[in-house]
């Protein structure tokens, strides 16, 4: 179980950190990070967005838990011109990361994608980007 929102996105990105510092490792961009993209080379960015939050437990008005719904966002860059597959090899090891497990007490539901994104963002990459919702119980 989580306790803070801050507890839910450290654990999600120390866990892609660790990954991706793993051989063949790739630069991680996180959310409010200055971040300059490296060139003709592969990245990996990713966002922690919390959704609806409902009761879970009804202890009394300050004590109980809280039923937190959010999305992880990775998106994957590679340079253009290669093919997907390197790209799409890097998608898979990060969906393994989080599809249908349990980690520290977050729910990762099944991923979806990796899907091409067009106009890759920033330009000049082969973009995909995989989705998985979660939901974790917080104080």
């Amino acid at each position: 179980m989580a306790s803070s929102y801050n507890d839910v996105r450290s654990t999600i990105e120390g866990r892609i950190a660790t990954e991706m510092a793993e051989s063949p490792s790739y630069p991680v961009s996180y959310q409010n990070v200055p971040y300059t993209p490296p060139n003709d080379s592969t990245w990996v960015s990713t966002s922690v967005r919390f959704g609806d939050n409902n009761y879970a437990t009804l202890l009394g008005p300050s004590t109980g838990l809280n039923r937190q719904v959010g999305t992880l966002t990775v998106n994957v860059y590679s340079p253009i011109g290669v093919g997907p597959g390197a790209n799409l090899v890097i998608a898979e090891r990060l969906k393994d990361l989080f599809d249908r497990q349990t980690v520290n007490g977050i729910i990762f539901n099944p991923a979806s994608g990796p899907r091409q994104v067009l106009p890759a963002s920033p330009e000049g990459y082969f973009q995909t980007q995989t989705t998985i919702t979660f939901e974790a119980y917080v104080e």
